[in-house]
């Protein structure tokens, strides 16, 4: 259940098709199928199976087999840690394939995902397989009469549901607290990127997990996805996503009142204030918006510039967007900027930047389509300026290479605007006060606040929302908390 592929680069795999279930690759029960894009010239990669109903049930009988058997449940959390170890070394190993397949099902530079998405994975693996030994319970003084205690316990069967945009990144993210914690999981890939993690798959059972503990599934949302959430046999939901879906995966997981975390949408500011250094703040701002071809749940995409200096921070800005985001082919090293996922998300994109302009707002730079050989789905990084705050290039979440920039006179104003959303994902902002950096961060309503830089997220520090950008957290010991329970055992001995 195997497709012999040859990328580009010269890189050649075996890549599975099937749905990974109790450490098998099995097709899906009506034989269903699903095509994988290659974004950068829209040519069928290959086709795999898509999950139906059925499937995700049986997935998640495996999951709860397996949850129970002494394989699994009989580990000590150093044992966890020492499987989980091993597969962070076999990602390690197969890095080039792994980042070979992201870049070719994703669309994301080869370049940034052997430099950055990769090891991803193998820290995140790495980190939580360090925790899977050192997640204590206490001990809790009442007194001589009673000897009470907490243990931390696994919840059971874990549904997860990730991205398209990073999914290697996203998967490790959700898999990597759940094993560490002892649970099992079904996890749902993206429906246009399942290729890399399903290579990951072939990687879990080389590393000597029991079957049933991590199962891999392709299939769409509203079918796949819907049952996993719905499904009375798991015990918690994660998912990664827009805000839209994540509202309805909480409906339907409150019909079984399911344990969630949710990691959804963003329109995240950053402030640059008039004694910023500039250069600095143009870099960093690039970065927050551009990078990932602006597919960033927390990108920057609200610039907020002092008056002062608005005429000099966007003309950096610009030279800085006109340097580094190379559009071009993602297997050239030379390329920064690749193409948007899907034909779906390219026009998504391209159909925001048709009402900014309906709106009224500046084209200051890019704001078009950007073929590469008259194929993919690329658009010119763009820039908006003369916009206005009512405008939906401002206010709504577009996921692609766009950003607005606007101005403002005082620190009040700038609050103001920066917490005027609804969402609180990630914000930034610039400026050379540290007093005043520390004081407008606990101002700003968001989950993250970066000083004098954008998106530099780390494995080891909180990662997640508030308002309408969803519920708990995940990354560093934060994340653990989502996967497991407490319980409390009371024990007399006045008896």
């Amino acid at each position: 259940m195997e497709v012999e592929l040859t990328a580009p680069n010269g890189k050649k795999w075996s890549q599975p098709l099937g749905l990974f279930i109790n450490n098998e690759f099995v097709k899906s029960s009506n034989e269903q199928t699903l095509a994988s894009i290659n974004p950068a010239t829209e040519a069928e990669i290959c086709s795999v199976f898509a999950a139906t109903a059925e499937d995700v049930d049986t997935a998640v009988a495996a999951a709860r087999k397996a949850f129970k058997d002494p394989s699994w449940k009989g580990l000590s959390g150093t044992e966890r840690g020492v499987l989980m170890h091993k597969l962070a070394d076999l990602v390690a190993e197969n890095a080039e394939i792994l980042a070979t397949i992201e870049c070719l099902d994703n669309g994301k530079p080869y370049a940034t995902a052997l430099a950055e998405n990769v090891p991803e994975v193998v820290n995140v693996l790495r980190y939580y397989a360090g925790y899977a030994d050192k997640n204590f319970g206490q001990v809790i003084d009442v007194g001589p009469a009673k000897f009470a205690y907490t243990v931390k316990e696994p919840l059971g069967v874990c549904g997860q549901i990730i991205p398209w945009n990073y999914p290697l990144d996203m998967a490790a993210w959700k898999i990597g607290p759940a094993l560490c914690c002892g649970n099992t999981v079904v996890l749902k890939l993206a429906e246009q990127t399942p290729l890399s993690m399903l290579y990951v798959a072939k990687l879990v059972k080389e590393a000597g997990f029991p079957p049933g503990v991590l199962n891999i599934i392709n299939g769409h949302g509203r079918e796949a996805g819907a049952a996993l959430v719905q499904s009375p046999g798991v015990d918690k939901i994660a998912f990664t996503g827009s805000t839209a879906t994540g509202k309805e995966i909480m409906k339907m997981a409150a019909l079984t009142m399911k344990n969630i975390t949710l990691e959804t949408g963003g329109k995240s500011p950053l402030i640059v204030f008039e004694d910023a250094d500039l250069d600095l703040a143009a870099t960093w701002s690039h970065i927050g918006i551009m990078s990932n071809q602006g597919q960033i749940c927390t990108a920057t995409s609200r610039i907020l510039v002092h008056e002062s200096v608005y005429d000099k921070f966007v003309e950096a800005f610009k030279a800085k967007v006109e340097e580094i985001s190379v559009v071009g082919d993602p297997f050239a090293e030379t390329t920064f900027h690749g193409p948007q996922v899907t034909k779906a998300q390219y026009e998504r994109v391209l159909g925001y930047i048709k009402i900014g302009k309906e709106e009224g707002a500046t084209v200051m730079l890019g704001g078009e389509p950007a073929p590469q050989q008259g194929k993919g789905f690329f658009i010119a990084p763009t820039v908006f300026t003369n916009v206005k705050p009512s405008m939906k290039i401002y206010r709504e979440e577009i996921f692609g290479p766009c950003v607005a920039i606007v101005s403002f006179k005082t620190e009040e104003e700038a609050i103001e605007l920066a917490n005027d959303t609804t969402y609180g994902l990630g914000s930034a902002l610039f400026t050379k006060d540290l007093v005043k950096a520390h004081r407008v961060a606990r101002e700003i309503e968001a989950g993250m606040v970066w000083i004098n830089s954008s998106n530099d997220s780390d494995y080891r520090i909180p990662f997640g929302g508030v308002k309408q950008s969803g519920i708990g957290r995940e990354l560093g010991e934060a994340g653990l908390a989502a996967y497991c329970n407490i319980k409390s055992i009371h024990v007399n001995m006045a008896v």
